[in-house]
């Protein structure tokens, strides 16, 4: 069960969230959802392997190729695709992992946790900040 003390623990103390599968199409969700979270002030690392640039970030193939320190993965990916991600975020040093609205996956949020990290399951990230946080203006 996602604590709302604990999603805005998250959400106030993240700088970096590496987005996996993020899509650089701007009609898909995991774009808007990215873009609103770039407004609010965070830094967005893509990760897609047939991307090289989204939000005007460079984008990594995986997580394993990312050289910053990362504090938050969100995962815009099949549940399927959520243990190997999981696995890397572990090797990664990862504090946070983040699985976007309608992913869920048990058995790599009990290692994730076990691991050492916080999970957050099933939850929309950008509702998620308007909700607890609110938007904030978008400064030029």
């Amino acid at each position: 069960m996602n604590s709302d003390n604990v999603m805005k623990e998250i959400l106030q103390s993240t700088r970096t969230i590496a987005s996996v599968g993020l899509s650089s199409n701007p009609e898909k969700e995991s774009y808007g959802i990215a873009s609103y979270l770039q407004q609010q002030g965070y830094r967005i690392i893509p990760v897609n392997p047939t991307a090289t640039e989204i939000l005007g970030e460079k984008a990594y193939p995986d997580l394993p190729s990312v050289p910053k320190k990362i504090d938050v993965v969100q995962i815009f990916r099949r549940p399927e695709d959520v243990p190997l991600i999981v696995d890397d975020a572990i090797k990664a040093g990862v504090k946070v992992i983040w699985m976007q609205e309608g992913i869920v996956h048990e058995e790599a949020a009990q290692k994730a946790r076990a691991a050492g990290l916080q999970v957050v399951m099933d939850a929309c990230m950008r509702s998620t900040h308007r909700r607890l946080i609110g938007a904030q203006p978008i400064k030029l």
